[in-house]
Formats: C-alpha cells, structure tokens, sequence
C-alpha cells in the first residue's frame, strides 16, 4: 500500500459519497457555540476581534466535528471534498435572497458565525480585495442580467475551475454553505478531485501537465487583472499532485498543452461527484486537488432564489504575509 493509500484509509468520512451527518446532540451543542460567538459580533463580519474570537470558539466544539475537520484537514481522501449536512443555521428565518453583483455579508450573523468558526478548524479565513470588496463572507447568488456569466453571479453550467488558479496564494479550501436551494431543487455542486482523474489519463498527458505550459486568467470578478505566468497544471508529489486549472480561463501555449487540457477537461467531465446542497449544509472543498463547478438552474428572482455564502480557508496564512498589509485578512495584489 502506498502512502497515499494508507493516509487514505486513515481518513474515513460517515458515508461513501463523502457526506456527514452529525446526531441531533451534536448538531443542538455546535448551534449553541456558533449562537454565543453571534453574541460576542460586533458590527463587521470582518472586525479582527470576532475573526479571533471564532478562532478560540472553535476549541468549544465538539470533538467529533473537530476530528472530522482535523482527518479531512491531514488527508482529504479520495474526493478531496467534503459535506456536513444540516448544520443549525435557522433557514427559516432568512431574508430574500440578495440580487446584486458584488453582494456580501457585512454585519454578523449566525451563518456567518458557522462559516468562521469552521474556517478557524481549517486554518484562517481570507480574501481578495479585487474580488467582493474583500469581504470574508460572501454570498453566492444569481444576478439579473448576469446569467451567462462564469462566475459566483451566473446561472448557467460553471464550468470546473481551482478557485482563483491564477493567482499565486490560492485558498487551501473553499467552504460553500448552502442557506436556500434553488426553486426546482436541481442545482449541483459538482467536484472532481486529481486522485480520481489522474489515474485515467495517458502518462503523456501527466507529464505534459507537469510542465509549465498554461497560462490562466484573473476570473471576472476580479475585473481587468490580466493573466497570471506561465504555470504547470500540476505540481508537487507525482503520486500525489496539486493542481491549477480553470476551464474557462487556462490556456495552453504549446500543441501539446492544449491536448493535455482536452483530455483532461473530458475525464474530469466523465467522472465528477455531484452533490445537492440543501439548506445548512456546509461543503468544503480542498482547493488544492478538486476542481468544483455548478449545474444551471433557472432562478426566478423573487427573493426566494438559491443563496450560498462562501469564506475561504489557508492553512498557512503566512505564506502570503506580502500580500496582507497589516497582517490583515485582506490580499491586496
């Protein structure tokens, strides 16, 4: 057995698709500690005490939902994702569904609460000030006129992409929780993870994707950010590698790249897991092997449409300490 295979074995989610379910003690105890950190919010989501105070309230959750994190954290498994069904996040008390660009969540709120709290098990929580202002919490909605879009605002099939591939501090992990489905009920998060692609490509492709031959550009959210180096699609462990690729935005600069990425966009294509969120369940994705995209649906725009609120977990927060003016939370190039 190798030793990705036996740290695979170590790591065992609740079920086969990669799905947790916590009993109901377990679920009413984690509510409890996302409802008292709510308590302690002063007027920012971002306001560094509260960041820090989600931080130490993590040591107050359960044991169970900490190892789940902590295993998921060491070796994410085979899918490289990972869903907690039903967290405590009182759905039924929801306003409509924002419909603008740009849309996030400024003032503190239970969901808020939930998503720090887990980003501070996964790491710390960061983001982009090019994209969403550089808010740490950040809804993920559908926005008229934005249909067509390949982004966070669109409705159409978003396409399989490492969040942020362009840029060189990439999230460790992306957490997406699910507050409202969509009307039909038919939207999926879509993940495919390099331990299941890699295996089905030709050595000619692994190695060709091991070259830095590919070129990705800043996605639309982040407006006019022009493209990033050249970069390889993977990196690291052959036997176990990251990757970086955005099916909407890398490129090949080579005749042989651009083979490469086919038949790598068509096996990803072939061997996704889908997941349908419903409300209080909380995905996270490891950035750095799983590609994720969406299903289109059809959103009505009538307040009720499909709302997830995103945050972004690094690991190493200090890895981009050049990036962060003050220490902060913020990357600002």
């Amino acid at each position: 057995m190798s030793s990705v295979d036996m740290a695979q074995a170590r790591y065992a989610p609740a079920t086969a698709d990669g799905t947790v379910r916590y009993d109901s003690g377990t679920l009413a105890g984690l509510g409890r500690v996302a409802a008292l950190l709510l308590d302690q919010a002063g007027d920012r989501v971002d306001d560094p005490d509260w960041v820090a105070r989600a931080r130490h309230a993590w040591e107050d959750v359960s044991a169970e939902v900490r190892r789940t994190v902590r295993e998921f954290r060491r070796h994410s498994g085979a899918d490289g994702a990972l869903v907690l069904r039903g967290l405590p996040i009182d759905a039924r008390h929801l306003p409509p569904t924002p419909m603008v660009k740009g849309s996030v969540q400024h003032h503190p709120s239970l969901t808020a609460a939930m998503l720090l709290l887990f980003a501070g098990g996964l790491g710390d929580p960061a983001a982009f000030a090019a994209e969403k202002s550089g808010a740490l919490v950040q809804d993920v909605v559908p926005v008229p006129g934005q249909e067509e879009v390949q982004g966070n605002v669109g409705a159409v099939e978003l396409t399989f992409h490492t969040e942020n591939a362009f840029h060189p501090h990439r999230p460790d992990y992306v957490m997406l929780l699910c507050l409202r489905s969509d009307h039909e009920g038919v939207a999926e998060l879509r993940t495919s993870c390099a331990r299941r692609v890699l295996p089905l490509l030709t050595p000619g492709t692994r190695e060709t994707l091991g070259r830095p031959e590919f070129v990705t550009e800043a996605p639309p959210s982040f407006g006019p950010a022009g493209e990033g180096t050249a970069h390889a699609v993977l990196t690291g462990d052959p036997a176990d590698p990251d990757w970086c690729f955005d099916e909407a935005a890398t490129r090949a600069v080579t005749p042989e790249a651009r083979v490469a990425l086919a038949e790598l966009a068509e096996v990803a294509h072939r061997t996704y897991t889908a997941v349908r969120l419903r409300p209080g369940d909380l995905a996270i994705v490891d950035n750095r092997v799983t590609l994720h995209g969406r299903s289109a649906f059809t959103p009505r725009y009538d307040g009720r449409d499909r709302w997830l609120q995103r945050t972004f977990a690094f690991s190493d927060l200090r890895r981009s300490r050049d990036h962060r003016p003050g220490d902060g939370t913020v990357l600002v190039k």
